[in-house]
């Protein structure tokens, strides 16, 4: 038995995914602890471009269990476009390969009202929100008025908090002069979501006990990274829930002592979206990715803040998470570059410092200590063995090994399942 969680070093979109998807083969189950429909996984098999939010990246893989874990906000909405479009890409979604917790909390249309209402509110010190209404869902969640997915089985009775829900907002809404929900029209829908999802609810935490107890190997799916972790991320600009390694267990509720492993997933360079300080952004690297075609949302399509990588945070973060590897993806959108740059420290009002700080406006202030690295040239796509990459890919993983700590176990040379190397 062997249970792994799978983590993002930086702020997320680090390939997770990938990843996930290629450790499913020696998985049973693959859990998803965290998060909402704000978070995508994109993952090309077979020559097919899969995009997931909120279902397990295993589902691509027959005979796998995918599990949406207690920490989840689900959009149940979402999900079912979510489902309709796997299954028009010929993926196979049922009660037996996907287990709803009767106590994930539910993202209503109402939600994202209150979401896109608050950003705007916010002027220009905006957070860089999806809209999808995922921290008001868990602002429910912790003032205990959210709704749960377990009232999905018993209809009358979401009816009936779901009406209560909406004639609340929809008089806040009134007051700020936002849209009001459609109130029979919403019912209406997520009434009929209920009876369409009903079969997948049930208590996911017994389940996966059970499934450690008879020797199956589980798979926890990060979603988003360590630096949007709503305690250890760069706050206020995080998203809501604990996307570290320990969400992974409280989302779940396997307890850390049935983990048997943390993977760290960080890109070979550095990106972000929305607001918030970005130490080593650069604007020449974001031209160049976005130039090739790369590093756009997956969820929103938006065009994604790029810079060198940051040994400063990654370091961080493997601390953070007990990370016991590395999973090192997109190596390959270095391969045009004569020179490469990796931030080794900050300075921050001239004191050097090796790890982050926990303010935004201190971060805000740190400049980048840098080393230079010599570039490879080479086309790294087509390498299928990591004894073939080339003398100096290799020493520019070796030095990001020594600065942060951990080795690196997995690598990715493009974006398909195939172009994974075991290191």
């Amino acid at each position: 038995m062997s249970n792994t969680i799978v983590v993002g070093a930086q702020w997320g979109d680090e390939g997770k995914g990938k990843i996930v998807d290629y450790l499913t083969e020696k998985t049973d189950v693959v859990v998803r602890a965290a998060g909402g429909n704000n978070a995508g996984h994109t993952v090309i098999s077979g020559g097919q471009k899969y995009v997931l939010h909120l279902i397990p990246s295993g589902i691509l893989w027959k005979d796998k269990m995918c599990v949406i874990g207690n920490g989840v906000v689900m959009d149940p909405l979402g999900l079912l476009e979510e489902i309709a479009k796997l299954r028009g890409q010929g993926v196979s979604i049922t009660p037996e390969n996907l287990l709803i917790s009767e106590t994930a909390h539910l993202v209503m249309p109402y939600h994202k009202g209150l979401d896109k209402a608050r950003e705007a509110k916010r002027g220009d010190k905006k957070i860089g929100t999806t809209g999808r209404g995922i921290g008001p869902a868990y602002a429910d969640k912790v003032e205990r008025d959210g709704l749960r997915t377990i009232l999905m089985t018993q209809p009358e009775v979401l009816e009936e908090e779901l009406r209560d829900r909406l004639a609340r907002h929809n008089a806040t809404f009134a007051e700020l002069g936002v849209d009001l929900v459609p109130v029979e029209e919403t019912v209406k829908t997520v009434l009929e979501a209920a009876k369409a999802l009903a079969p997948h609810i049930t208590n996911t935490t017994v389940y996966l006990h059970e499934a450690i107890k008879a020797g199956k190997n589980l798979l926890f799916e990060g979603a988003q990274g360590t630096y949007l972790d709503i305690d250890h991320g760069t706050y206020p600009f995080v998203t809501s829930s604990n996307t570290t390694a320990g969400g992974a267990c409280t989302g779940s509720g396997v307890p850390p002592r049935m983990i048997d492993k943390v993977v760290a997933v960080g890109k070979a360079y550095t990106t972000r979206v929305g607001s918030g300080p970005f130490v080593t952004e650069n604007e020449e690297i974001g031209d160049m990715l976005h130039n090739m075609g790369r590093e756009f949302g997956a969820t929103t399509g938006r065009a994604r803040r790029c810079g060198w990588l940051d040994a400063v945070l990654v370091r961080y973060a493997v601390m953070l998470n007990g990370a016991d590897e590395l999973a090192i993806t997109n190596l390959d959108g270095l391969d045009g570059l004569e020179t490469i740059q990796i931030c080794t420290a900050y300075k921050l009002r001239g004191k050097t410092i090796h790890y982050p700080p926990s303010t935004a406006a201190d971060l805000a202030a740190c400049e980048p200590v840098y080393e230079t690295h010599q570039g490879w040239k080479q086309d790294l796509s087509g390498i299928t063995n990591f004894a073939d990459l080339p003398d100096l890919a290799k020493a520019y993983l070796k030095r990001l090994e020594e600065l942060v700590g951990a080795k690196v176990g997995l690598l990715g040379v493009g974006p398909a399942r195939e172009q994974t190397l075991v290191a």
